[in-house]
């Protein structure tokens, strides 16, 4: 390459860079998390179940092993893997209706897994499953999570449309008290949190939300009553009169709004910050093929496989291929052409650079190649790092711009700014509609206690926000001191793979079976994490290189705390130093080698 060639390529990159600088700018607000507002009183009828109704029942006043508060992944996983183990008193309690969890609540048209369904539905290998496609659509998830309830026995002891608002330690029994919205006040020897950040939907804090007078409802409450049409695609048949805004352009609107642009008399879709989509390339998965890869242990391979190739390790093969591993793989590529005596962190985090600038401008290519209107095209361009929002990856959205129907209402990042009695007024244009789709997402950002809707309370009375003040304090994210018997599945503080959650849970829970099942063999009543342990897990994660997605230069969202200093607690919200794959390593060796280090078992 030559000077020159050097000089133009560095002013490009500033110039990029100052460009996305620029669209992060218009888009910060002061208010940050705080622009969205809390379902509660008048809005509750948000959160109300369509899909099946609350039946009566006793309250359960008895005792169990293992309660675990969430029926999503987190907790059939747990459930799953406690009963392999021979412990059978399970009970899971679970909000919605049903098991599923997020998957329970999102049957929006169009709704799909966007990780490949070979490592990211759990325990397909278990249950016999084979996926029918390579991005399953949430039919399928819900009936997997039904099969394994089924499989596993989950269902005997469940308690489904049952929240839990209190839990307290009881250290005289060794237990934990629980009580329910539903009456229930009974005790659990062990306790599993697995609440999840994708289960409390949020709602825009626009002035007059409360005024529309037409029809309105949030995605992860679909009113097929009112829309027409079922969650297996069938056709939206009763818009096709009616005009229609959706508010939201993120994974769930680029998943449902092809299925709204060919049912809708009019559709405005508003957008205050595009997604980047790329190829999803979904295809059904060929039985005979899969014949040949199902041999014994091969989901745990693939998993592997995966996050070797997604997440900094060493494949030489790539068994899932997709969008998540081909930008790892040109990451790696342009990591290992630097000579060895440049290969710095400061180049290295070039390079990467270099990668990620080259991917999204395939994105933004693709737009051209995809929407007819030139105006349209370049409002639909997606100005940030990949990883500053979750990538998308579609087939068919970026065409139902073509629809003569559609219309995208871009507001250069201010979102709408008022809700009338008759429609929505964003960009200096009032909108007159019928209905209104909330595609807000979930609530991320807030405190656990809030989107949990409890907050425990362990030994001495202290609650579990108060431990948490200054930030998250555990081991593997799991074990929390002064909470005894008490196990948080989630991602954080253990390998924080983002890209592939279900990962991180099915780990969890053989985490979970083997020390339940350990304190059963050796007579422990109870199991906690030392306070020294929990120190010296803090001290190693903060060795780490900190958040490597969702930087404060991204353009907003819940990623990065809709661009605004989360505060020092944010600074322990990483994973294990070494990544996700070193991770996995160390607590399958922690596991196997039965001295749990760290770990205090108590008679």
């Amino acid at each position: 390459m030559t000077a020159a060639m050097i000089t133009a390529n560095a002013a490009n990159k500033h110039a990029l860079r100052q460009k996305y600088l620029a669209e992060r700018d218009k888009r910060l607000r002061a208010d940050g998390n705080d622009q969205y507002v809390q379902i509660t009183g008048q809005l509750a009828h948000y959160l109300a179940d369509p899909y099946m109704p609350v039946t009566d029942r006793s309250p359960r006043t008895d005792h169990v092993t293992f309660a675990f508060i969430g029926g999503g992944f987190a907790g059939l996983c747990a459930g799953a893997r406690l009963k392999e183990a021979g412990i059978d008193n399970v009970r899971i309690i679970e909000k919605g209706g049903d098991f599923g969890g997020t998957w329970y609540w999102n049957r929006y048209p169009g709704a799909q897994c966007d990780t490949a369904s070979m490592v990211y539905m759990p325990l397909l290998e278990e249950t016999g499953h084979m996926p029918t496609e390579k991005y399953a659509h949430a039919p399928e998830i819900l009936a997997h999570c039904q099969r394994i309830g089924r499989y596993f026995g989950l269902y005997d002891n469940a308690l489904f449309h049952t929240e839990v608002k209190e839990i307290i330690w009881q250290d005289a029994g060794k237990c934990w008290r629980i009580r329910t919205t539903r009456g229930d006040d009974f005790t659990a020897q062990y306790v599993g949190l697995g609440t999840g950040p994708l289960h409390v939907p949020k709602l825009p804090g626009i002035p007059g939300l409360d005024r529309f007078q037409g029809h309105s409802f949030h995605t992860s409450r679909w009113d097929y009553e009112y829309t027409g049409g079922d969650p297996h695609g069938g056709p939206l048949s009763r818009l096709a009169d009616k005009r229609v805004a959706i508010i939201g352009t993120g994974a769930t609107s680029v998943q449902c709004i092809p299925h709204l642009a060919r049912a809708c008399n009019r559709l405005y879709v508003f957008q205050r910050t595009p997604s980047s989509v790329d190829v999803r390339a979904n295809a059904p998965i060929d039985p005979v093929w899969f014949s040949t890869i199902a041999t014994p242990g091969w989901q745990q391979r693939w998993l592997e496989n995966f996050t070797e190739n997604q997440a900094g390790g060493s494949a030489q093969e790539d068994l899932v291929q997709d969008g998540w591993t081909d930008l790892s793989r040109r990451i790696r590529s342009k990591i290992t052409q630097l000579p060895r005596d440049q290969m710095t962190p400061e180049n290295m985090l070039l390079a990467y650079e270099d990668s990620d600038n080259e991917k999204m401008d395939e994105i933004r290519a693709r737009v051209d190649t995809l929407v007819r209107d030139h105006a349209t095209a370049e409002k639909l361009k997606a100005w940030y790092r990949q990883l500053c929002k979750r990538p998308c990856f579609h087939d068919a959205y970026l065409q139902a711009f073509n629809e003569p129907s559609t219309r995208l209402v871009d507001t250069d990042g201010k979102g709408v700014s008022e809700i009338t009695e008759a429609g929505l007024i964003a960009a200096g244009e009032h909108f007159e509609v019928d209905c209104i789709i909330y595609a807000s997402g979930f609530e991320v950002g807030t405190s656990h206690d809030r989107r949990a809707g409890f907050d425990p309370v362990g030994r001495g009375g202290e609650k579990l926000s108060d431990h948490w003040a200054s930030g998250m304090r555990t081991k593997h994210g799991m074990h929390v001191h002064g909470f005894p018997n008490m196990f948080f599945v989630q991602p954080t503080q253990g390998a924080n793979l983002i890209s592939n959650i279900p990962h991180n849970l099915t780990d969890a829970a053989k985490t979970i079976a083997c020390l339940v099942a350990h304190a059963r063999d050796c007579g422990a009543a109870t199991i906690e994490v030392s306070r020294q342990a929990e120190d010296d897990w803090v001290k190693l994660l903060l060795t780490g290189a900190g958040r490597m997605i969702g930087s404060p230069d991204c353009t907003p969202g819940y990623y990065n705390n809709e661009g605004h200093d989360p505060g020092p607690a944010a600074k322990l919200n990483v994973g294990y130093p070494q990544g996700p794959v070193a991770y996995f390593r160390y607590i399958e060796s922690w596991r196997n080698d039965g001295m749990f280090d760290g770990m205090v078992f108590q008679k």
